[in-house]
């Protein structure tokens, strides 16, 4: 994941920041609890995309 596009990259449920987790290839929204996944190096940004975080997940943010 491009550092760049990372710093511009927020949540679009909480205008927040993200968590890149390369292991997952999923960007992580801690406000949101919403994990983004990413396919073929591009980052799909849309609620109905997103996966709810598990309380562990959520715990290792």
């Amino acid at each position: 994941m491009d550092k760049r596009l990372l710093d511009i990259l927020v949540c679009p449920v909480t205008q927040t920041a993200l968590v890149y987790k390369p292991a997952a290839q999923e960007l992580w929204c801690r406000a949101s609890r919403l994990a983004y996944p990413i396919r073929d190096g591009v980052p799909v940004m849309l609620e109905d995309e997103a996966r709810p975080l598990t309380d562990e997940e959520a715990a290792t943010l």
